[in-house]
C-alpha cells in the first residue's frame, strides 16, 4: 500500500499553543484541496494533488488526482488505484501499525497523547513523538485552520502535505466514507 497517505527559532516553553491548533484537534469535520510534496535522494522531488475529507470516528477520504482513492470508514481502510483496477482492504489498526502518520489524520485527538508539543513563533508548533516509530513533525497554522504538516519518512525523504483551502465544520454527506470501488475490480491482501 502507498503510504498516504504530512524549525524556525524557539520562543519561551511558556508560550501559548495557536488557537488553530487546539481547533484542529476537536474539530468534528474538515475538507480541502492538498498538495503532497516528497523530496528524496532516490526518486527525487515529487508532487501530487488531492482532495482530502476528515471527520471525527476514524473517518478519511483522500482522493488524488488522476484517481488513487484511500477511504476509511473507521474500521477499515481501502484503497483503490484504477491505473491497475486493484483494491485492497486492511483493518484500520494495521494501517495505523504500517502507517503512523495516518493515525493523526484519523483521530486528530490523539495528537497530545502521541506528541510533546513545542510551540514556536507565530503559527508554528513542533510535535516530537511520545512513542518510538512516529516522526518528528513541524505544523503551521494560516487563518485559524491547519496549513502545512512536513516530517521526515523513514526512507530519509522530506514530506510536506500542504492544505490548499481547507473548510472546518463542513456538512457531508451520509456516504462520503463509503468506498466506491467498480465492478471487476481485483482484490490484492497485503502482506502479514
Amino acid at each position: 500500500m502507498r503510504p498516504f497517505l504530512l524549525w524556525v527559532a524557539a520562543v519561551p516553553a511558556f508560550a501559548a499553543v495557536p488557537g488553530w491548533w487546539v481547533a484542529f484537534t476537536r474539530m468534528p469535520a474538515m475538507e480541502s484541496r492538498f498538495r503532497q510534496e516528497s523530496d528524496s535522494a532516490v526518486f527525487g522531488k515529487l508532487a501530487r494533488q488531492g482532495r482530502l475529507t476528515l471527520a471525527r470516528g476514524g473517518h478519511l477520504k483522500v482522493t488524488y488526482e488522476g484517481g488513487l482513492a484511500i477511504t476509511c470508514d473507521g474500521r477499515q481502510l481501502v484503497q483503490y488505484d484504477p491505473d491497475t483496477r486493484t483494491a485492497q482492504r486492511v483493518e484500520v489498526n494495521r494501517a495505523v501499525r504500517d502507517f503512523p502518520l495516518l493515525g493523526i489524520l484519523l483521530d486528530p485527538a490523539r495528537l497530545d497523547r502521541l506528541y510533546r508539543i513545542d510551540v514556536f513563533g507565530g503559527e508554528t508548533v513542533k510535535l516530537t513523538p511520545r512513542e518510538a516509530g512516529l516522526p518528528d513533525l513541524k505544523a503551521t497554522g494560516r487563518r485559524g485552520l491547519l496549513h502545512t504538516l512536513e516530517w521526515t519518512d523513514p526512507t530519509g525523504a522530506r514530506q510536506k502535505l500542504e492544505l490548499l483551502d481547507p473548510k472546518a465544520h463542513v456538512q457531508l454527506p451520509p456516504d462520503t466514507f463509503q468506498p466506491r470501488v467498480p465492478a471487476g475490480t481485483r482484490w490484492s491482501t497485503p502482506n502479514g
